[in-house]
């Protein structure tokens, strides 16, 4: 069986050196060389491996080394349509089958779906590959909203920031939430933000200036999120189009049905206000067009995964 305190960490040409030392940094020894896990950086293909920045790094270990690891991380790729090679790909398949869990890391999501390991499971990347992961790998059920998923033996998440949340998630999995505290706080990072937070990024939508007759709309819905009258409906209207010739269109620009990027564009402006603002919770409501707090709620809750007064608690900037 693997031992589920060595972590091995897959690292590829070409890739982003901050998602590739999050592993490193999560599971690796703290200033006084303590960690209760043993990290092997794994080179995934001939180096030297060029990080970003011109860094060169030097990988100590070979594919070999993910035998007996416990969970083995992707912690990037570099391009999304660029096909891993087989060799890392066999490898993975192999330590997964031998009981380890895998896990990618922003774009390492598509190294693990190049392997075939997120068939039929629910995954996420950062949100802005996360079309290009569902039209590449369609058997992905691909959830741009998410911090990171949990699938088990299976584990990503979404890009930079996230992928800390992800490792500290293992690290409370495996070897318990003090250390995961004790971990966080030599970071400096919240100790636990849940996989189901949202990522906190608006959802895109299209350039201003462009010909695309959305890009106004949505830049008109951002201004009056203040507005309760402004739904979807509303929307198509001032796009000229029907409401299934919006949602289909909508869909194509930004991944998501209009509906969820209302909602999260008020639930955003929301998180905002809790952060710099010291307002009611129902006058925050009120500014992002719900009728109060308690309607705001819910809404809060499924995209943050949080509700609206412990997020304050945590994120609030003011003195």
């Amino acid at each position: 069986m693997p031992d589920p305190r060595t972590v091995a960490v897959l690292v590829f040409d070409g890739v982003p050196m901050f998602e590739t030392s999050v592993p490193l940094s999560v599971f690796g020894a703290d200033a006084r060389g303590e960690t209760p896990f043993r990290v092997r950086a794994v080179a995934a293909e001939p180096g030297p491996l060029r990080m970003s920045a011109g860094l060169v790094l030097h990988a100590p270990h070979g594919l070999d080394a993910l035998d007996g690891a416990g969970i083995v991380v992707v912690p990037s790729w570099r391009i999304a349509g660029e096909d891993p090679p087989e060799e890392a790909l066999a490898a993975l398949r192999a330590a997964h089958a031998g009981g380890a869990t895998v896990v990618g890391l922003c774009r390492g999501a598509f190294v693990l779906a190049a392997a075939g390991l997120l068939d039929g499971r629910r995954a996420t990347t950062h949100w802005r590959f996360a079309p290009a992961l569902a039209e590449r790998y369609p058997d992905v059920r691909v959830d741009p909203a998410v911090l990171f998923v949990d699938e088990g033996s299976i584990v990503t998440s979404a890009g930079t920031a996230a992928g800390i949340d992800a490792c500290l998630h293992l690290v409370r999995r495996e070897a318990g939430a003090r250390t995961a505290a004790a971990i966080a706080r030599r970071m400096v990072v919240p100790p636990q933000r849940s996989g189901g937070q949202a990522q906190y990024i608006e959802r895109p939508f299209p350039e201003p200036g462009t010909d695309d007759p959305l890009a106004p709309v949505l830049e008109h819905a951002v201004r009056n999120l203040h507005d309760p009258a402004l739904d979807v409906d509303a929307l198509a209207r001032r796009a000229h189009m029907s409401r299934r010739s919006f949602d289909r269109r909508f869909r194509e620009a930004t991944g998501t049905s209009p509906l969820q990027w209302l909602l999260a564009q008020r639930v955003l402006q929301a998180q905002r206000l809790l952060e710099s603002s010291d307002l009611p919770i129902d006058a925050i409501a009120r500014q992002v067009g719900f009728t109060n707090g308690v309607a705001l709620r819910p809404h809060f809750r499924r995209v943050v995964g949080v509700a609206p007064q412990p997020y304050r608690d945590t994120f609030q900037t003011t003195g």
